[in-house]
């Protein structure tokens, strides 16, 4: 899966010790209803959450975009939020990009297919709120979302992270990779995949910044990590397969460097096919979260909003979690005693402490990989 997904901050820290009217169909105009839903800022703007829920079961619909179900919980919350409001979910390419939702937004504005909802890389989210393509909308649990990792204005806000980690086949992989470092061993020759593209992947960036992190370079400077996949093509260690759990069950990608909810995600689902262990990297800790948006031309305005409700809801938190995500609203889930322990001693443990860069650090890093990625690792 190449998603593109900033910073794992205070949440995350706690664990260890990112409008306008919405477009109607083109073959018709919006109701009344739509146009309000479509301008709400919060739940209170609609007249509250039973006028919420009214609103988007009337709507009954609504598409989402690049979500595999086995990515952070997210078939069982999409089964989940159908279930509870009757609501059908509609996921397009799923196995698309971050770039690919914004590349969507504005293809399909005016259509009843676009995009409501958007699960953005932090660099994504932040160059689509510049460009005027979300909502402004604030949840019921706002407060519980720590500020520095949502947008004052509401455009986008975290919703679930994790850590860079390595994954590897235990029965192929016979000396494993406990480093970074380690990768570049003539052992690992042909077996080394990053999640998709890091020109276009949140994952697959985030994989070059801790690589960056582990030889050297730091929040300022992502290069020695594109140097150092550079220097892992010209030895044959470093494969250009997008991982995925078909490639890792076909055995295209033994060793995948990737989010450890993945990870292990796909230990789990593999179990019995794939002895697929996971190790977070001291050398290149890294930390990021994912941003959750309403398209500011979403088609389903207020089934876009009740969605945003529920994943913000202790049941929708709880489901991140479950998919061995780290909810951006856990130390508050954790004071309410709300948060599910169980899935919460399930997570991979980590020790030391990851780095969080700045916004202006994502967008820099972000060109430096645009300019020389291509050219340095092909």
């Amino acid at each position: 899966m190449n998603r593109s997904r900033t910073a794992l901050a205070a949440g995350l820290l706690a664990v260890v010790a990112l409008a306008a009217t919405a477009c109607g169909s083109s073959s018709g105009a919006n109701s009344a209803s739509d146009d309000k839903a479509a301008t709400a800022k919060s739940a209170a703007d609609l007249g509250g959450m039973d006028a919420l829920v009214a609103a988007a079961k009337k709507e009954g619909t609504l598409n989402v975009i690049t979500l595999p179900r086995t990515w952070a919980g997210y078939g069982d919350l999409m089964d989940n939020f159908t279930k509870k409001y009757g609501i059908k979910i509609t996921d397009a390419n799923p196995d698309g990009s971050s770039q690919d939702e914004i590349n969507a937004v504005k293809q399909l504005k005016g259509q009843d297919r676009a995009p409501d909802v958007l699960d953005l890389g932090s660099s994504f989210a932040l160059s689509a709120a510049s460009a005027n393509l979300l909502a402004p909308y604030q949840v019921s649990t706002w407060k519980d979302i720590p500020d520095n990792q949502k947008d004052s204005q509401g455009r986008w806000y975290n919703d679930y992270g994790g850590y860079i980690s390595i994954g590897y086949d235990a029965k192929q992989i016979t000396t494993p990779p406990t480093s970074i470092a380690d990768l570049a061993k003539p052992d690992y020759k042909g077996k080394v995949a990053l999640n998709g593209d890091p020109t276009k992947a949140g994952a697959a960036f985030a994989g070059v910044f801790a690589a960056s992190l582990a030889k050297g370079g730091s929040a300022d400077n992502i290069q020695p990590g594109i140097d150092f996949f550079g220097e892992l093509k010209k030895s044959g260690n470093f494969i250009p397969v997008g991982a995925t759990q078909a490639t890792i069950q076909s055995g295209q990608t033994p060793i995948t460097i990737d989010w450890d909810y993945l990870q292990v995600s796909a230990a789990n689902t593999l179990k019995g096919k794939v002895d697929w262990k996971v190790v977070v990297p001291k050398d290149g800790l890294y930390a990021n979260y994912y941003n959750q948006a309403i398209s500011a031309t979403a088609p389903h305005p207020a089934a876009a909003r009740l969605w945003e409700e529920y994943l913000y809801s202790a049941e929708g938190q709880n489901g991140f979690l479950k998919g061995w995500a780290r909810p951006v609203e856990l130390a508050a889930m954790q004071s309410a005693g709300t948060v599910d322990k169980d899935e919460l001693a399930a997570l991979p443990q980590v020790s030391g402490t990851a780095p969080f860069p700045t916004e202006a650090q994502l967008d820099a890093a972000k060109k430096v990989i645009a300019d020389n990625w291509a050219k340095t690792v092909g």
